[in-house]
């Protein structure tokens, strides 16, 4: 079998997560690969992503790294499993690996968590919020086309089949940058209410009358699977995405997100009487601006 010339996020996972077992077991490559009859070089392309394995083998890893969670390493086998093919195959060659990766770590995922402070989450932008940010010279986008229907299509994930649940916190400056004029602006906002009336969604607002914003500031998504130890954070940044996966590492984010719906405003509620605002809530900010528009 030939090693992998282009690895995706969920291979190079799966590899972090075998590794990480066989130095928790305290055994270097060439024990690990000896306990199962594999060559070290073999089990070294493994923990690379380069190569694949097969299902047999990775379980014979997991009981002989003492692992006996069987909900884990069911999860490791699911992964590992995965032919990485889904809608978003379409766009092969037309979108770069980062929207790939994004889209399947999506797909997987029971749970999604998103933190952004300048731009409404791609999820839950309109056509026209979207279209106006790829054709934005500044930042640089090509195959706009191709971009706009890969982010419409991903949408579709919020109203599917077993939807993940789906939670935003909004800081209000991205609820002022008019991408596409103020009717676009208008639509957008328009669009939070109505995506708050799904079941499995829920949006807050961060007011600028928030304190200690400054240590909430950076953007991210935190896609949780079924087995949550094998989330992944993803931070955006100007030369491609980061992807996070150590232990440490998604407990901070889930700390750092749960401070941030702390701070918000409560989430928007369409069916929230106008009466029963006693206190400023999210939706009644939103309401606030569109005023003003």
């Amino acid at each position: 079998m030939g090693l992998r010339t282009t690895i995706s996020e969920r291979q190079h996972r799966l590899a972090f997560e075998l590794k990480r077992l066989r130095e928790q077991a305290g055994l270097n490559a060439g024990e690990a690969a000896q306990r199962i009859g594999m060559g070290r070089a073999q089990l070294s392309q493994i923990e690379t992503a380069r190569t694949s394995i097969l299902t047999d083998r990775l379980r014979d890893l997991c009981r002989a790294y003492g692992c006996k969670d069987a909900p884990y390493v069911d999860a490791l086998v699911a992964m590992s499993e995965a032919t990485g093919k889904g809608w978003w195959s379409a766009y092969k060659n037309r979108i770069g690996p980062g929207a790939h990766n994004l889209a399947e770590l999506e797909s997987s995922a029971t749970e999604l968590r998103f933190h952004e402070s300048l731009f409404i989450p791609g999820l839950f932008q309109t056509e026209d919020y979207a279209r106006a940010i790829f054709k934005s010279p500044k930042l640089g986008f090509e195959n706009v086309d191709d971009a706009l229907a890969f982010r419409m299509e991903r949408q579709h994930i919020l109203t599917g089949e077993r939807p993940p649940v789906v939670q935003a916190v909004i800081h209000e400056a991205a609820l002022h940058m008019r991408f596409g004029g103020a009717a676009t602006l208008r639509e957008q906002l328009l669009r939070l209410i109505e995506l708050a009336q799904l079941p499995n969604v829920t949006i807050q607002i961060f007011p600028f009358t928030a304190e200690a914003y400054a240590a909430f500031t950076g953007n991210f998504l935190h896609a949780r699977p079924v087995v949550p130890e094998l989330g992944t954070v993803v931070l955006e940044q100007p030369t491609g995405s980061l992807y996070l996966s150590e232990r440490e590492q998604l407990s901070r984010y889930e700390t750092l997100f749960d401070q941030l719906t702390e701070h918000a405003l409560p989430p928007i509620n369409p069916q929230t009487a106008p009466e029963s605002h006693f206190a400023k809530d999210s939706l009644g900010l939103i309401q606030h601006l569109l005023y003003a528009l």
